[in-house]
């Protein structure tokens, strides 16, 4: 019951500690409050010093003037205390010290006033500057850390405390009090009540204020885990993946998807398998980033997206997560891209990785496949196993980019398509007419041709 208690009144708890990548960001970010609750204090100081200026002395002149020296003093304070928080790393314990010292001189000053208008102690009880204390509770908030907030409100309690038992005990003789509210209101007498009032006002603030920002803090890590789960999320699949998932109204269940007309290029490297044998693993894993950071910037000039990885092949969609117009054509180049990218540079200790692609234009269904508890978020359908049976066909035609019909049509002769062959796709009784690529087309009313070159041997 206690837990359910607590969990209802601060919120809901991490599971885990914030990674400590995330520690160290949000401690960048609190020292960034405490310039500001430095220069805002900074502020307050010359308010102060504005309104003592200002604002008519209503008594003789006492031969001491308190005032201006706790002001100079707590100015001098707020200006150390602003070139610290500059500091690279401001310890807890100075912290601390600086939020006893900032409830303390203002306690001081306030306590200054009976001296400076040659009244009796109870009179400072009565000084509109009271009410500063909540401000410098406040402040403390822009930290969002609520011990602070708690160390500033105890700090303002007792502070007012012992301002009263200095009234209360300064004059044993003569305590002054009273229990009559108007005798209080219109003289020097104090009223207990009043006074333990204004202690109790002090302690619900600063109770509700770092309530307030414990619940905050709370939800802010989580969305911060959440944040940092969606940025490091976008490192294992492709951004747009990753912006879906994590921006989706509901949860993603498996078999959620919509059907989409778009565009799908699978890529392999030519000879991988005999190519890897001469590596070690380490080096082989640096080959391969070097070559899928060569081929992403390919991909990313055109607006592809990498749905999946698998070995040394490629699953690239257009037009599937992210609205492409252009997306059969963005395919081509993407294509005629990576064949110039792979037969124009090496890559780990010298290996030349040509690479075939098969593009394929369609109907396709995008979403999660897999358990409720283990989701791979793809592409799916006819349209995707021709792309990739076109991939294969390349193998035996001695081409490396296979183009499917439908691409071909949709790009609408922005290419020099020429005519390799004919398939059948299994469910399909018609055949398939297959093309590949030259390059731009030097004319646009010539999209295609129907010549064939002879099948060729890996």
């Amino acid at each position: 019951m206690w837990s359910h208690l607590t969990q209802f009144v601060f919120g809901e708890r991490l599971e885990s500690d914030l990674p400590e990548r995330v520690r160290e960001s949000v401690a960048k970010q609190q020292i960034e409050s405490e310039k500001l609750i430095s220069w805002v204090q900074l502020v307050l100081v010359l308010i102060f010093a504005a309104l003592f200026t200002l604002a008519p002395s209503t008594a003789a002149e006492a031969p001491f003037q308190p005032v201006p020296w706790a002001l100079s003093l707590y100015f001098l304070f707020t200006v150390i205390r602003l070139g610290c928080s500059y500091k690279p790393y401001l310890p807890a314990w100075l912290l601390v010290i600086s939020v006893v010292m900032d409830i303390g001189l203002l306690m001081v000053l306030i306590w200054s006033f009976h001296i400076q208008y040659m009244q009796p102690a109870s009179f400072y009880l009565k000084a509109p500057t009271m009410i500063y204390v909540f401000i410098f509770i406040a402040l403390r908030a822009l930290r969002f850390e609520p011990r602070y907030i708690v160390l500033a409100g105890a700090a303002a309690a007792i502070g007012w405390l012992v301002l009263v038992l200095y009234v209360i005990f300064g004059v044993p003789e003569d305590p002054m009090i009273t229990r009559n509210y108007v005798t209080y209101l219109t003289s020097n007498a104090i009223l207990i009540g009043a006074e333990v009032d204004k202690i109790i006002s002090i302690l619900l603030v600063t109770a509700v204020l770092a309530v307030a920002i414990l619940r905050a803090q709370r939800v802010l890590n989580k969305a911060v885990l959440e944040t940092t789960a969606a940025h490091d999320l976008s490192r294992f699949v492709d951004r747009e993946v990753a912006d879906r998932i994590t921006s989706a109204d509901q949860a993603i269940q498996p078999g959620d998807g919509e059907s989409r007309i778009a565009s799908v290029v699978f890529t392999d490297i030519e000879g991988f398998s005999t190519e890897s044998e001469k590596l070690s693993p380490q080096e082989l894993a640096t080959m391969l980033n070097e070559y899928f950071g060569a081929m992403s910037e390919v991909i990313d000039q055109y607006g592809g997206v990498i749905t999946q990885y698998q070995g040394d092949l490629m699953l690239i969609t257009f037009n599937a997560v992210s609205s492409d117009e252009d997306h059969a054509a963005n395919a081509i180049k993407t294509a005629l891209g990576i064949k110039e990218v792979a037969e124009a540079r090496t890559f780990g200790n010298g290996s030349v990785l040509k690479t075939r692609c098969g593009i394929n234009t369609g109907e396709i269904v995008v979403g999660a496949i897999g358990a409720e508890n283990r989701l791979s978020f793809t592409v799916h359908g006819d349209e995707v196993n021709i792309a990739a049976r076109l991939e294969q066909l390349n193998k035996q035609h001695g081409t490396y980019i296979m183009i499917g019909e439908n691409t071909v049509k949709a790009c609408g002769g922005l290419f020099n398509c020429r005519e390799v062959t004919e398939v059948t796709v299994r469910g399909r009784s018609k055949p398939t007419r297959v093309y590949t690529v030259d390059g731009p087309a030097s004319d646009s009313s010539i999209s295609t041709t129907s010549k064939k070159p002879a099948p060729a041997g890996e």
